[in-house]
């Protein structure tokens, strides 16, 4: 008697944006998120970070990447990269030069 396993559902992907990518193969992800309050109907905005495996550091700080869930690799880090789906402008900070005193 053969039985037919049910098809496994693709897991969910979220799409967020680089906060940080000073680690090695890992980026900081933040997920923003908007729900109107139930009673008061004021719009709560919240973000959600992830730690996320990137095998190959091909993200950079700015850049909108898909990730999507796996299983653990550290304390923190259950997500993957999936994806690039657009690079942005690097937003690391580029100093300054102050004019010399005379």
């Amino acid at each position: 008697m053969a039985t037919s396993s049910p098809a496994k559902k693709a897991p969910a992907t979220k799409i967020g944006l680089v906060e940080s990518d000073k680690r090695t193969k890992t980026r900081k992800v933040v997920v923003p998120n908007s729900m109107m309050h139930p009673k008061y109907g004021k719009i709560l905005r919240t973000r959600t970070v992830l730690h996320v495996h990137d095998e190959n550091n091909e993200s950079q700080l700015g850049d909108l990447v898909e990730v999507t869930p796996c299983r653990p690799m550290s304390k923190t880090k259950f997500w993957k990269l999936v994806r690039i789906v657009r690079k942005g402008a690097s937003m690391k900070f580029q100093g300054v030069e102050t004019p010399a005193k005379a």
